[in-house]
């Protein structure tokens, strides 16, 4: 009986997983070029006389030691319909993440109700879109990165699939909740609900799919799990930098400088 039991309640368990689905349900497969004017609309080289774009650009995954998010061209974005919140601006990059509203808050997950909703129940999301000018590694530097160049013609696939991680307001524009959590973003409210194993991660695989990636996000639910998937083939992004062993390496060198009469987490400092 106690078996039957075990049984059931696997199967049962199994199903409603298969039930809720680790995928975003996100059709993206006949997304069209829609261009979205902001500040000004995309030059078109038919009529402006400029050379055509370029037919691939650069796209970046970065990576923490839990969570990951990607960073595209803001022009692209728009170039293939994005819409993004009123007001952004005309940063050159966005760096894009997702993940369980709570988790992104200044509170954060701070009691164990919290906790409970996220481990065991279907909780809100969000998405957090942050601008910047600079290089990647220059704003991310903490961050592990990788990069690779993508067709151009896989933006409106992207497009759609971002347009559709947010809730709209009566103007189509996604709703900002609160600030990011970074940097001079917003946070935009999850139009698909957070649960186990439906985590950050599961966006950002989807995301690289888009563009063109082969993911199996039952082994990219973690960073680490999604950075091994993206450097083999087809996927085949270049890792481009990594923070982790230069802090190791000081890590070490700290250690080392200490003298046996110190006490732990004392560093001696040579004149």
């Amino acid at each position: 009986m106690q078996t039957l039991r075990t049984s059931l309640g696997g199967l049962i368990a199994g199903t409603l997983l298969v039930s809720c689905g680790i995928r975003l349900p996100i059709n993206t497969r006949h997304a069209e070029r829609v261009v979205v004017s902001i500040n000004s609309k995309p030059a078109d080289p038919k009529t402006s006389g400029k050379t055509a774009p370029d037919p691939d650009l650069l796209v970046w995954m970065i990576a923490d030691k839990y969570h990951t998010g990607l960073v595209f061209s803001y022009a692209w974005l728009l170039e293939s319909g994005y819409v993004p919140p009123k007001g952004f601006g005309s940063p050159q990059h966005v760096t894009m993440s997702w993940g369980n509203r709570n988790a992104y808050s200044e509170e954060g997950i701070d009691n164990t109700w919290k906790m409970m909703r996220v481990l065991f129940s279907p909780t809100p999301s969000v998405m957090e879109i942050i601008p910047s000018n600079w290089s990647v590694v220059e704003v991310c530097p903490h961050q592990r990165i990788w990069r690779k160049l993508v067709r151009r013609d896989t933006g409106p696939a992207l497009a759609a699939f971002l347009n559709d991680c947010s809730r709209v307001d009566a103007a189509g524009r996604p709703i900002v909740i609160r600030k990011s959590s970074w940097g001079n973003g917003v946070q935009l409210d999850g139009r698909h609900s957070y649960f186990i194993p439906r985590v950050c991660n599961v966006w950002t695989a989807q995301a690289i799919e888009c563009v063109g990636g082969k993911i199996n996000p039952w082994f990219g639910l973690t960073a680490d799990g999604l950075a091994k998937q993206i450097v083999k083939p087809p996927n085949d992004f270049e890792k481009i930098w990594d923070a982790y062993p230069k802090e190791k390496r000081e890590e070490t060198n700290q250690k080392n400088a200490r003298s046996p009469s110190q006490r732990p987490g004392v560093v001696k400092v040579k004149d």
